[in-house]
């Protein structure tokens, strides 16, 4: 039985294990960085503390577009951008097609 990185390496077209440790770092610092994002900007923005509704609307709309940017200043970063531009193109590609 293939482990979970042989199953992953096949299921992303990588070529070695290393290559899908390297991805899995990129997504979990772009992860931490949104995370981490968030309350030092609502605490900019409302120093009181309170949270208006539409913020965290918006919070919930936006975070879409900027993981994506940081995934791919990420994927740069470890050397693996190609990986993660086909990534969002494939990914993009299914949320906007049509379904016939």
């Amino acid at each position: 039985m293939a482990g979970w990185i042989d199953i992953l390496k096949k299921r992303w077209g990588l070529s070695s294990a290393l290559q899908v440790m390297v991805v899995l770092v990129v997504f979990a610092c772009t992860g931490t960085t949104v995370l981490l994002l968030k309350r030092p900007l609502f605490a900019y923005w409302f120093p009181d503390g309170e949270k208006p509704l539409w913020a965290s609307i918006t919070y919930y709309v936006l975070i879409l577009p900027v993981y994506n940017v940081f995934l791919l200043i990420y994927g740069f970063i470890f050397g693996q951008f190609r990986f993660f531009w086909e990534f969002e193109k494939r990914f993009f590609r299914r949320i906007f097609s049509k379904k016939n």
